[in-house]
């Protein structure tokens, strides 16, 4: 049985005429990938509306951890409307709230008392870790990290290091944010072992607290445990736990923003585990809420109570149907094992990527944790050029042929892979299969091109 299957063009007549309502009304600065239409989706599989079907390895980015419609998320949600839609928790309460924050405390890493936050999204979550580090340590800077990405509302898109499309002539940016060095193994300098550079980024982190910006002005450092629209860069334990390290040596909160690597993704409900380091703070959304809007902030009580009444929430924080969905992904994680089933996922997908990796010599290197998979496309293994234009070709192709994938990578050539946790051994095998075919296809054409162009 074929699970994808392509039955039109693309986009095919529906969807066309949809894209050209589209270009009249929506703004041409909210992108899209393949020019189709969702009609349904369940699972790992999404229908257009021209009756195309397509295996999702992208989920949202990394929004669908436990699928599309599962049943026990759309179960939860028709029992809240039922009930009531919002009420506005800052007016009058609702216990699902209270319910999501006790269980996510108690899975945060960490043994110590906390408290939690709720919100709407990823950007709105880090906001607010911001806003929460400043008022505990009653200092101004905050740093990020190269190639790191946290949102794009004015503090998240300063915070951000690809310019394009994220900063590019949206400034002034917000004060008192700095960018600090992160690992790159695959792009380390030559002559270096893996060890060693970790070493020399992790100076380079102690010096810039001499160079940059002294660390009592410092409020809060905030990481991704995987860089994730960077390009899934995976750094090394002994970095982590070392900017760990300085921040408490320095009194700075260490802040893991979890929001894209949280809910099973990587084999643990939270990336962060993996390195061994308790944050104070943590970020959380996407999969958190099966396609519906939520998000937060987890963190250590007397942190999380430094503010106010009054001075943290938001009209649609926490919202009713939010709370109740993620209380059923919560549910479906722990029932349907996606834990376990994530570091499957990943080990079946890495598999595959070794064996494109000696077929293949566009793919320069490729890298993961748990199901957070991704390969870097190269002109030239020996220089590491990237090609961001072969990387859109794989991506057009595999679409063709009723796959979707997305790119990543502050050069744009790093392909990811985020499909739902609950695919099946069948989908996600065929989804590697016509992932093949599009990079062979891809290829081809990229030559052709080069040699009419030469």
């Amino acid at each position: 049985m074929n699970y994808a299957n392509i039955v039109t063009s693309l986009p095919g007549k529906k969807s066309e005429r949809l894209v050209e309502r589209r270009e009249n009304i929506v703004p041409k600065g909210v992108s899209y990938g393949v020019p189709a239409f969702a009609e349904t989706a369940e699972g790992a599989l999404i229908k257009d509306v021209d009756g195309n079907t397509f295996i999702d390895f992208v989920g949202a980015i990394g929004v669908m951890n436990v699928g599309h419609g599962h049943p026990k998320v759309k179960q939860a949600l028709h029992q809240q409307v039922d009930q009531f839609i919002h009420t506005g928790f800052n007016v009058m309460m609702y216990e699902s709230y209270i319910e999501l924050a006790e269980r996510l405390a108690r899975l945060a890493p960490g043994e110590h008392d906390k408290k939690v936050l709720l919100q709407n999204s990823g950007a709105e979550a880090v906001e607010n870790a911001v806003k929460i580090a400043r008022k505990y340590t009653k200092r101004q800077g905050i740093i990020s990290f190269s190639r790191g990405y946290h949102g794009r509302t004015l503090m998240t898109m300063t915070m951000t290091s690809k310019v394009k499309p994220y900063k590019f002539e949206f400034g002034p940016f917000a004060p008192e944010v700095y960018r600090a060095p992160f690992p790159y193994m695959y792009r380390r300098p030559e002559g270096l072992t893996e060890e060693q550079y970790e070493d020399f980024v992790l100076q380079e982190f102690r010096n810039f607290f001499i160079s940059e910006v002294a660390p009592e002005t410092i409020a809060a450092v905030v990481m991704e445990p995987v860089q994730g629209e960077g390009g899934f860069i995976v750094p090394g334990k002994r970095f982590v736990q070392g900017v760990y390290q300085l921040c408490k040596e320095h009194g700075i909160l260490f802040i893991a923003d979890e929001i894209q690597t949280g809910f099973a993704r990587t084999g643990r409900y939270f990336a962060i585990e993996h390195f061994d380091v308790v944050p104070d703070l943590m970020t959380i959304s996407k999969s958190m809420g099966a396609g519906v809007p939520i998000s937060g902030v987890i963190g250590r009580k007397e942190i999380m109570d430094a503010a106010e009444p009054g001075e943290l929430g938001g009209t649609y924080s926490g919202s009713p149907l939010g709370c109740r969905a993620a209380l059923a992904v919560l549910d479906v994680i722990e029932e349907e094992g996606l834990n376990a089933r994530g570091e499957e996922i990943g080990t079946i997908v890495m598999n595959k990527f070794q064996e494109f990796y000696q077929k293949f010599d566009c793919i320069g290197d490729i890298r993961g944790l748990g199901a957070m998979c991704a390969m870097e496309i190269v002109k030239d293994r020996g220089t590491k050029e990237p090609s961001k234009e072969l990387t859109n070709l794989i991506i057009k192709e595999a679409n063709k042929r009723g796959l979707l994938i997305f790119s990543a990578g502050v050069y744009g050539n790093v392909i990811r892979l985020l499909m739902p946790l609950v695919i099946t051994d069948e989908q996600l095998q065929e989804g590697l299969t016509i992932l093949e075919k599009a990079i062979e296809a891809a290829v081809v054409s990229f030559k052709k091109d080069c040699l009419v162009n030469a």
